[in-house]
């Protein structure tokens, strides 16, 4: 099995070399210069790291394409580094993946310091010398991979607030690319924005290697704004936007946008945290947009099912994409008939290998058969529409990112004052949801909410810091003393 994704891109420079292939606000670089830009950034990751992985942190855009398909070129996985992490956040993963290079930009320079790790920026890099040198030389040869051989390891927050490695295949994202690019008949002639960072598999997958699979263009947004988005969308005539909830809500409250700036949009499409109808009517009324919700996640890279404007159900998340099966199980293990709610399973050629050095997590997760357990509760209409009824882990979705309640109540705990802590997510018009906590002291102890958020700001990246935390004197309880965490709002 040749390493499909690099054969493919060397396929479309040499067809269609000066094609636009990615823009941001730094560079354009066609088809014929991003490959030379990632035999450029293979001869580096070569040079300057002995790991079987690399680290990049860096946003989305031209440089982080061209690295990522320098990593490839250079037969090495990628980590995609979460740069809005606090450093110890961030130096559990680079230690668990046993990083020996990062890639960068000076911008990140006082984070990249802090995780111990030996940091190559690519403004120090003489990359426009080796650019033109590199131009010379005779194409190095692309390495042969199998199916089943990881191409990149995406970190998400365990359940016990620890970060596990996804370990995605080449197998897992180029049947993903494939399998997506059929269900929603996108093209190449298509144009796509992108404004997910690419630590995020959403940005990774949909935002990145879709297109370079296809042969699109890409305009990328390395920081979202809304009016930057609503701005690019109308001037470059982007026919392909996926982005979260939030971000169309955000593009719905800019004056100045029209439907005229939305003209040349062919496939809206929201994940990554629930779109609720409210967001969605709004953008509708006021663009004539329809935005069409799709689901997945990290373990599955990442898509499972889409809506689409020729094929929909309102308040569903669509129809799961070719060669992916979805069922729905009951506790006892029993697959469900249509309509009904249990735990949403996933098989198919998109579902991770495991996780990184974590046989018992992984084996809890995907059976002998091949189901990966979601965690997520929900249903399957008798037309095949899937729906999203709720979530059985404790996981929070805030502006699309994974965040698990025991990882903040762990934080909050360290506090000299705190006895007891309880996180839930309350509804966030903005971000979907936010964490809320409840925290009971210990006797002779005080603290208010104040001084324990800002104990949560200095330990957590900020998405993580709860919007509110309520001092109580019980919680509420169960039979075996387990908080009852659906009861705290009703305290």
């Amino acid at each position: 099995m040749a390493a499909m994704f690099l054969e493919r891109l060397l396929d479309i420079a040499d067809t269609h070399a000066g094609k636009l292939a990615v823009s941001d606000h730094t560079r354009e670089l066609n088809y014929g210069q991003l490959t030379t830009f990632a035999r450029v950034m293979r001869d580096v990751i070569r040079k300057e790291s002995k790991s079987p992985r690399v680290g990049i942190m860096l946003p989305g855009s031209a440089a982080f394409a061209g690295t990522l398909f320098g990593c490839m070129w250079a037969d090495r996985v990628a980590v995609p580094l979460n740069f809005m992490l606090r450093p110890q956040e961030l130096r559990k993963v680079t230690q668990d993946s046993s990083l020996d290079v990062i890639i960068t930009i000076e911008h990140f320079a006082d984070l990249a310091r802090e995780l111990g790790v030996k940091t190559v920026f690519l403004e120090q890099a003489g990359l426009k010398r080796k650019f033109l040198f590199s131009k010379l030389k005779t194409s190095p040869p692309v390495p042969t991979v199998e199916k089943e051989q990881t191409a990149v390891l995406l970190y998400t927050s365990g359940t016990s607030g620890e970060p596990k490695g996804v370990e995605l295949t080449y197998g897992n994202l180029s049947s993903n690319c494939r399998d997506c690019a059929a269900h929603a008949q996108i093209s190449s002639d298509h144009v796509l924005l992108s404004v997910l960072p690419p630590f995020h598999v959403f940005g990774l997958t949909a935002m990145t290697l879709l297109p370079m699979w296809l042969g699109m263009t890409v305009h990328f947004i390395p920081r979202f704004n809304p009016i930057a988005a609503v701005k690019t969308i109308h001037e470059k005539q982007i026919s392909v936007f996926m982005a979260i909830p939030s971000m169309f809500a955000a593009m719905q409250r800019v004056k100045r946008a029209t439907p005229e700036s939305f003209k040349s949009l062919y496939l809206a499409m929201s994940g990554g945290e629930p779109l609720q109808a409210s967001t969605a009517e709004a953008f509708q009324n006021r663009f004539s947009v329809q935005l069409n919700e799709g689901y997945g996640l990290t373990e599955t890279s990442p898509v499972v099912s889409i809506n689409l404007p020729w094929d929909r159900l309102p308040g569903a998340v669509g129809k799961t994409i070719p060669n992916c099966e979805v069922r729905i199980i009951d506790d006892s293990g029993s697959i469900l008939s249509p309509d009904r709610d249990g735990e949403i399973q996933v098989r198919g050629p998109g579902v991770m290998k495991g996780y990184y050095n974590k046989a018992d997590e992984t084996a809890e997760v995907i059976d002998a058969q091949g189901w990966f357990k979601t965690g997520d509760q929900g249903r399957l209409s008798k037309d095949g529409f899937l729906s999203i009824t709720g979530r059985i882990k404790e996981m929070l979705i805030i502006a699309g990112e994974n965040v698990f309640p025991s990882e903040i109540e762990n934080v909050l705990i360290q506090h000299p004052a705190v006895d007891e802590a309880a996180v839930i997510g309350i509804p966030d018009e903005s971000r979907g949801e936010v964490p809320m906590a409840f925290v009971i002291l210990k006797e002779g102890q005080s603290a208010d909410e104040t001084e324990l958020r800002s104990h949560c700001r200095d330990r957590l990246a900020s998405l993580k810091v709860p919007r509110q935390v309520k001092i109580c004197d019980d919680l509420p309880r169960g039979p075996t003393g387990k908080i009852l965490k659906r009861a705290l709002l009703d305290g």
